[in-house]
């Protein structure tokens, strides 16, 4: 199936009408007839149902219709991606990450600005109780977040990295002088909550119950990460974060404690899909690259 005959079955599968489809793609009538016809006859089916009144999809042809969609962008990306790298990427790019994550994700950074050294990187502080919101305002490009995200609005790229997850705690408290915690030790605590932020995302931290069902309780309501540490430092709450928070937030009035059978936290690149750019393409290659290299 040539590209145009592919963008013609899905020009069709929108408009369900055989005149508005030739208009649209300022060709003839005929030519869109004759394009499905050879279609139906190379598959062996129909893919439209066609009265004096109506045109719709078959089961066949939705099918078709969602298999040939993502394809179809991907390559016209891949076409746009290329005129861009003719031309010379240029602009502006805003990361959004959540904390210092920048620093742990430099190798994608430096690779990217020695591809497009004429894009301009601007960051932006992403505040975990409400990691989405940045993405949906559109003040941020990309983000940097863990999974799982499962927003329809939005697309999720290659892995980062991983990390394991700890339990931040007051220096004060119970646990803060063990070596490790397990799951259900967090039924004895109560934990930070979140804004705006999804079930998902949440239990990957702060789970609402423990591996055999016993609740966690919730703790003061944070906005920001910079609350959270507050809240934990005072010893109203504890809250589960990754092992290089560690590193970033050595406060004296902190504490943290492996959590020996949390899964770990996987760190993606996550954008708007109705916001894909050229830029936003070339920064989540880069990313790709890397991780193939690293899998090597």
């Amino acid at each position: 199936m040539e590209l145009r005959d592919i963008e013609i079955f899905l020009t069709l599968a929108e408009e369900l009408h055989f005149s508005r489809t030739a208009e649209r793609l300022h060709i003839t009538q005929a030519r869109v007839s004759q394009a499905i016809k050879k279609q139906e006859r190379s598959i062996g089916a129909a893919l439209f149902e066609r009265s004096s009144r109506q045109v719709r999809l078959t089961p066949l042809g939705e099918q078709l219709h969602r298999d040939l969609s993502a394809g179809y962008r991907r390559i016209l990306r891949g076409i746009e991606d290329a005129k861009a790298a003719a031309r010379g990427i240029s602009g502006t790019l805003t990361l959004g990450t959540v904390g210092p994550h920048s620093l742990a994700f430099g190798d994608v950074i430096g690779l990217f600005e020695s591809r497009c050294p004429d894009v301009r990187l601007r960051y932006r502080e992403i505040q975990p109780p409400s990691p989405l919101d940045l993405l949906r305002s559109g003040d941020v490009d990309v983000a940097v977040l863990w999974l799982p995200v499962s927003e329809p609005d939005l697309t999720v790229g290659p892995i980062l990295g991983v990390s394991p997850v700890l339990l931040m705690v007051s220096a004060a408290h119970p646990y803060a002088g063990r070596d490790s915690v397990c799951l259900e030790d967090l039924s004895k605590c109560a934990v930070v909550q979140g804004q705006r932020i999804p079930r998902g995302m949440e239990e990957v931290f702060n789970p609402y119950h423990t591996p055999s069902g016993r609740p966690v309780r919730r703790g003061p309501r944070i906005s920001t990460w910079q609350e959270a540490l507050s809240v934990v430092a005072s010893g109203r709450a504890v809250a589960g974060v990754t092992g290089d928070v560690a590193d970033f937030y050595p406060w004296p009035g902190l504490a943290f404690v492996p959590i020996s059978d949390a899964p770990p936290c996987r760190w993606v690149l996550v954008w708007r899909t109705a916001a894909e750019n050229s830029l936003i393409h070339a920064f989540v290659q880069t990313a790709a690259d890397l991780a193939t290299v690293r899998d090597q």
